[in-house]
């Protein structure tokens, strides 16, 4: 689905979502009796600072409304931009203040929902749709961590040995089907039914804790993630 599609199928009475030269996405629209603020990017673009400011502004601007309204983060973008000028500025740092706003807006009651609808990967995947409380995908996503090639370059591993890999490691592997398997999307949302009550049904059933690794467990994705999360928590409580 394009994005135009999607905010049709999110608002059947129209919206105030609209999408910047640069691909930022950000509005907000009726659901149901409740106002949805949306935030995101478009367009298969890439993520730099003055991105991560603008997006953040947008949810801290929420918070300060204090009205609790839920924020949807719609993404389909490159990964953060790979600049010596961004690097240069510490784009890390941009890109974990967006994290953390989103991270500030649920604490402060605030659903977040993360909504991958095509690509995205590395920080720019990481400080948006997976800061999000909950994160439901679209059929045809495209979303991972780090590309194999990538990989490769990092491990120094040969290609085709992560290819064979990935093919019974999920937790390890790009693409959505990977993604669900290990718990980072929580659900995959139907094209054929209008997406609204869809996304409202996610903002009612979200889960007050993190979820992901007893969804890994639970698909199989990530056997041991759960039992390894408790030990560290009993460790660092001393018990």
């Amino acid at each position: 689905m394009t994005l135009a599609e999607i905010l049709a199928s999110l608002f059947p009475d129209g919206h105030a979502v609209s999408v910047a030269a640069d691909g930022l996405i950000a509005g907000h629209g009726p659901l149901g009796t409740d106002t949805l603020a949306v935030i995101g990017i478009d367009g298969d673009a890439p993520l730099g600072v003055e991105g991560a400011l603008t997006l953040a502004a947008h949810v801290l601007a929420t918070v300060r409304a204090g009205s609790r309204t839920p924020i949807l983060v719609m993404i389909d973008s490159d990964s953060q931009r790979m600049s010596r000028r961004d690097e240069l500025l510490g784009l890390n740092e941009y890109l974990a203040h967006l994290a953390k706003a989103l991270l500030l807006a649920d604490s402060h009651g605030h659903p977040t929902i993360g909504l991958i609808y095509g690509h995205s990967a590395a920080g720019a995947f990481i400080a948006t749709a997976l800061a999000a409380r909950v994160l439901a995908a679209l059929p045809g996503a495209s979303p991972s961590v780090m590309d194999l090639p990538s990989v490769a370059r990092v491990t120094k591993l040969p290609l085709d040995r992560l290819e064979a890999m990935a093919k019974s490691t999920p937790v390890f592997a790009p693409g959505l089907d990977n993604m669900v398997r290990a718990g980072a999307v929580h659900a995959v949302l139907d094209p054929a039914r209008p997406l609204g009550p869809q996304v409202a049904a996610l903002i009612a059933d979200r889960p007050t804790r993190d979820t992901r690794d007893v969804l890994g467990r639970e698909r199989g994705g990530r056997p041991v993630a759960r039992d390894i999360a408790a030990r560290v928590m009993r460790a660092a409580q001393g018990r």
